[in-house]
Parts: C-alpha cells; structure tokens; sequence
C-alpha cells in the first residue's frame, strides 16, 4: 500500500513541479498577452505603491508570483483539514478520488487559459483539491505502526525529491524545445501535467485500497463537520482543539511542534518561492538553468531521504529535526550574499540538506499523537498549519523582494529561521 501511496504521489508531484521553471515565463507571457484585462488592471492598481517604493517595473512578475503561490496555499489551508475529517468518516479513498480528478481539471483548465484570469482559475481549483498530501500521509499512518512510520514518511519525501528532480526538467525542456513567443506555448506542458494527473486518477481508482476501517472510523458526520469548522478557525488549529480524548501532554506537544512547524514554513516558503525568480532577474537563468539547479537539489534530497531519512530510528527523529532547522539559516543568508554561482550553488546545496530532514522529521513526530481515528484529523492540522504558513510567506518575500531585493530578504529571513530551530532543540517533547 505504501509503494501505491508512493507512485501516486510521484506522479502528482511531477505534475505540479512542471510549472515552477516556467512560472517567471508565464507571468511575462501574460503580462504582455493577457486578453481578459486583469493583468493590467492589477498592474495600475500598485502603481503608485511601486512608485512610492520605488520597486523596478521588472519585479511585478515577483509580486503575481507571490500573490498566486500564497492563493494555492491558503485553498490548501481551507482544504486540508476539511478533506482529512471527512475521510475520517467516509474513509480515505473517497476523498482521493475527488481531490484527484480536481487536480486533474484544474490543469486541462490551464490548457484552456488564454489569459491570466482563466489561469488564476486553473491555480484556484488547483489549490482547493490540493489535501490529497494530507491523504497520503494519513493512509500512511493507518498502515504502519510507530516503529515504521518513520520509513513511510521517508517514502513522503522521496516522492517529493524525485518530484523535484523530475518536474522541473520536464518544464524546462519543454520551455527550450517551445516557441514562447506563439500565444499558446504553455499548451503543450499543460497537458503533459494533465495527463500526469490522470494516471494519478487511475491509480487511485484501481490499485489503492481503503486503509481505513469502518470499525476504526469516526461514527457520525456531525463529528467530521464541526471538526471541519474548527479546523477553519485559527486559534483552534494552533490549540489543536478538534483532538480529544488524549492527554493534555500529548496536546501540548503537539501544539509546540504545530506553532514550530508554522513558523519554519512562514520563513522558509517565502524565500523557497522567490529563488526562481531570483535566479531568472539576478542571474539571468534561463528554464534549463534553473532545471539544472533543481536537479542538483533533488538528487542531494533524494539520496538523503531514500538512504538516511527512512533509516532514522524514532530517537533521533527530533535531533534529525534541529539538525535541519538550523542549517537552513547558512542557506538562505548564502543564497542572499552569492553574486556568483559558486555561492548560489553552495547556500542550494545546504538547502537540499536541511530540506530533506526537516518536514518528514516534524512530520514523523506530530504522528505519534492522537488516536487511531483521530490520525487524519492530526495531520490534517498540521497540514493546514503549513498551508497556512504558505500561504502568508510567499506574499510576504514577494512583497519584501519586490521592495527591499533580495540580499536584504534572504539574509534576515534567514537569522529569523534561528527561532524555530532553537524553540525544537528546547521543546521537551
């Protein structure tokens, strides 16, 4: 069950890292063929925000980027935990099913998008079928025991890695072999991601099989739903109000590793989502460049996670963790000072490193928590904490790049990132 959970992600995960070469292309396409008007409209909207910062014109793209990848998030914080109560009752496969064949027509629908409005469209029913992640790790959960968990949150993120090694290749090579001046360039891509979404369809509806038992489900929906609700209210998803029937250690622990999670995510997704473009203005990295780059971290995760990160034994999950919060620090603040590729390339390569321990670690000790039917509901929290986390860091680096550049971003966003790595190393958990 876990190498179907696996290959169901790859193939979602190829997918859906396919347009990150291609999204600085994309946004200059659509600034300058964007027949629905909303691209302009927005543009005289900040004008006078853009003067009075005195942000370049060329950085406008930075801040859409922002605004949409904090969009995608924010649907996946509504979603995530919403989807996860509900398989609690309806069971896992269900919802699979449905959050895959949204995924799918979100990208036929950027197929079909000859202008910015019809792709904030594709981006928002994306977004808001995205809490098959949190399916998975929830069909994970119900497979495994303590002891082997970790192994299958591991698989997690190799899934990711390749994902990351894979998708931006196939981007950029589609990006090179393409003519981007003819209006429908992105067609192409678009559909090879569709296509990847179907076989993800496929495989859900034919080879994955309910892992949750109906002995072991929430008995009511009036459950599910108010668990729903609460999770759509924030203080309550930072208390992890919906979680009952444990101890209030257990509580509290989990409220420690959700407000470290958040934090990490808040910092680290606003300058993760601000490299492409920092490689494409700064560096004039072209969509095989930045392929390139992709590549390298993906290897560098994909190794760490498939021969090390599976292998942890549960006592060196948290030392794993702060290990990897704390190395993230000279990452950015290396990213921020390299006026050369040796430097970008070094502050990428801690990156990949502190990247493949970090969210399968937190992961791997936020599942220890809570009871059998309550697994979905758990990671679906903790899910909607770093979609939410998501979904604020993107604008916020954007909006600092867009404002301040991005030596300035990356160096302090980078001394910040110190906080939640010192906050695990001293939580007693």
């Amino acid at each position: 069950m876990v190498t179907t959970v696996f290959i169901s992600l790859l193939f979602d995960l190829l997918a859906f890292t396919m347009i990150l070469p291609l999204m600085p292309s994309l946004l200059e396409h659509y600034r300058q063929n964007d027949s629905s008007g909303l691209y302009s409209m927005l543009t005289r909207r900040i004008s006078w925000f853009q003067q009075m910062v005195g942000a370049p014109e060329r950085y406008i793209s930075v801040l859409y980027g922002g605004f949409l990848g904090s969009m995608f998030s924010f649907l996946q914080f509504v979603a995530s935990p919403i989807v996860g109560g509900l398989s609690d009752y309806y069971g896992r496969k269900p919802l699979m099913l449905i959050c895959g064949t949204g995924i799918a027509l979100s990208y036929l629908l950027w197929a079909l998008s000859n202008n910015f409005a019809l792709f904030v469209l594709a981006r928002f029913i994306g977004g808001i079928s995205k809490g098959n992640i949190s399916l998975c790790m929830s069909i994970i959960t119900d497979v495994s025991s303590v002891k082997t968990r970790a192994i299958g949150m591991a698989l997690v993120g190799v899934a990711f890695s390749v994902g990351f090694i894979a998708g931006p290749v196939i981007g950029a090579l589609f990006a090179c072999t393409l003519n981007k001046k003819s209006e429908s360039w992105y067609v192409a891509p678009a559909l090879c991601a569709f296509t990847l979404a179907m076989c993800d369809l496929g495989i859900i509806a034919f080879r994955l099989e309910e892992t949750l038992p109906k002995d072991k489900r929430v008995k009511e929906i009036s459950s599910a739903i108010s668990y729903a609700m609460q999770f759509l209210d924030v203080r309550s998803i930072f208390n992890f109000s919906a979680i009952k029937k444990v101890s209030q250690k257990e509580i509290n622990a989990l409220r420690k590793i959700g407000l470290i999670y958040f934090l990490y995510l808040f910092l680290y997704s606003g300058l993760e989502f601000t490299v492409t473009f920092l490689m494409f203005h700064k560096f004039g990295y072209t969509s095989m460049d930045q392929a390139k780059m992709f590549l390298m971290t993906g290897v560098v995760m994909a190794l760490l996670q498939g021969g090390v990160v599976r292998r942890l034994p549960p006592q060196a999950t948290k030392p794993c963790a702060v290990f990897s919060l704390y190395l993230i620090v000279p990452a950015f603040i290396l990213v921020g000072l390299a006026k050369d590729e040796r430097l970008l390339y070094a502050g990428m390569f801690l990156f990949a490193i502190s990247t493949a321990f970090a969210v399968t670690c937190l992961t791997t000790l936020v599942s220890r928590y809570g009871n059998d039917d309550q697994k979905g509901s758990v990671l679906g929290i903790f899910r909607s904490l770093g979609a939410l986390a998501r979904a604020i860091g993107p604008v916020v680096g954007c909006i600092s790049f867009w404002c301040f550049g991005s030596k300035l971003t990356y160096i302090t966003g980078g001394i910040l990132l110190l906080y939640p790595a010192y906050a695990l190393q001293r939580a007693n958990l």
